[in-house]
């Protein structure tokens, strides 16, 4: 980050920039001018297409949501980069979080899937089903068994229970209906803030339309939501009775997903949740 690489970009007068946290993908950092603050998020050696989705989700969840407008991108030397306005932090209300999350989910399409895969680290399957089962079990669950078991970080056991939990959850949805809705798709805590004006805000987007339990069950898994979201959220767009249910089969994703990341660690969070099946 010298200055002939900030020199190419489209923000002029640059005072300072600063590193800040950008989750575990990118480079992320402050840029300030005389003016405003900019937040610069830079993925070396990527074509400048690597943000597109993220651009896409943004967009998508403004609709009903705060979210940071996107100024700017591109690639600079064979890396790609993301500008976005910077919204500052504050504390605000959860149940007006969990208020902001359900009228993002009140925003609902025909069909679950996406227009277009997302190739990262775990890879997303996005092809168009009317099925949120088949969606489900076939894109996500199974596309991440195989690259665990491809890491060395799957058994027979583990598939076992999968293929148990797998046909569950495909027989469930053949005869109960669920809404494509707007989802985050990655809708921790880290994900969410308040600005000083205490107004919510969602960041960080890998949006899909997808049964919206997927997005909540998220919210569960690494803590941080209070009652106060979850009655926001029910006052707002009511949860389908049988949700507590059906929560471990949407938790399982994501430490599926973590498995894959960062390894055996969370092995044993993935077979407490198999085991019931």
């Amino acid at each position: 980050m010298n200055n002939e690489w900030l020199k190419q970009l489209p923000i002029k007068a640059i005072t300072a920039i600063t590193p800040v946290s950008g989750g575990d993908i990118n480079q992320a950092y402050r840029l300030e001018t005389a003016a405003k603050t900019y937040f610069l998020l830079v993925q070396p050696n990527r074509e400048q297409t690597f943000y597109q989705h993220e651009i896409e989700g943004l967009k998508l969840l403004s609709q009903a949501a705060l979210v940071p407008e996107v100024i700017a991108s591109g690639q600079i030397n064979g890396d790609a980069y993301l500008i976005l306005s910077w919204l500052e932090a504050g504390n605000g209300s959860q149940y007006d979080l969990g208020k902001l999350v359900a009228n993002v989910h009140q925003i609902h399409n025909d069909r679950f899937g996406f227009e277009h895969d997302v190739d990262g680290k775990l890879p997303k399957i996005n092809t168009w089903q009317t099925n949120w089962g088949a969606f489900y079990v076939h894109q996500r669950l199974e596309v991440l068994a195989k690259q665990a078991s491809e890491h060395g970080l799957w058994n027979q056991k583990r598939q076992d229970h999968l293929q148990r939990l797998c046909q569950i959850i495909l027989n469930y949805y053949q005869t109960h209906e669920t809404v494509p809705s707007l989802l985050h798709g990655d809708l921790w805590f880290g994900n969410v803030m308040f600005t000083t004006d205490g107004k919510p805000a969602l960041i960080d987007p890998d949006v899909l339309y997808g049964d919206r339990e997927f997005d909540l069950a998220m919210t569960t898994v690494f803590g941080g939501f209070d009652d106060q979201f979850y009655q926001g959220y029910n006052d707002t767009y009511p949860i389908q009775p049988g949700f507590q249910e059906r929560l471990p089969w949407y938790q399982l994703y994501y430490l599926m997903a973590h498995l894959n990341l960062f390894g055996e660690s969370y092995g044993g969070s993935v077979d407490r949740i198999l085991s019931n099946y």
